[in-house]
């Protein structure tokens, strides 16, 4: 009975340092888990302002592509305005003239 009662202690105290080093493993882990994630947050705030910078950059291209884009449709729109006013102008004469005159048609004297 001696015998199976030291076998049982030397057990015991086996499995207690396995658990004492799984234990300290766990930490060891735990601790090292916390320090990358740290690392990373650092990494992470370190880029932030590349970030905001290279976001900015994009906005600030599509605005200019937006701003050019308007200002081309605005041109065309423009040259659309001036080639009817051209192609209307002498009708508008001649009525403003004939209006003028009295209402009379531009080819009577």
């Amino acid at each position: 009975m001696e015998d199976t009662l030291k076998h049982l202690l030397a057990a015991e105290s086996a499995a207690s340092k396995l658990v004492e080093k799984a234990q300290t493993e766990s930490e060891r882990l735990v601790q090292s888990t916390l320090h990358e994630a740290r690392q990373q947050e650092e990494r992470f705030a370190a880029r932030v302002p590349e970030l905001h910078s290279a976001f900015l950059e994009k906005s600030d291209q599509r605005a200019q592509q937006t701003v050019a884009e308007m200002e081309r449709r605005f041109q065309e729109r423009l040259t659309q305005l001036r080639d009817a006013a051209e192609t209307h102008e002498d009708a508008a004469l001649e009525a403003a003239f004939r209006e003028l005159l009295g209402g009379r048609p531009a080819d009577l004297p």
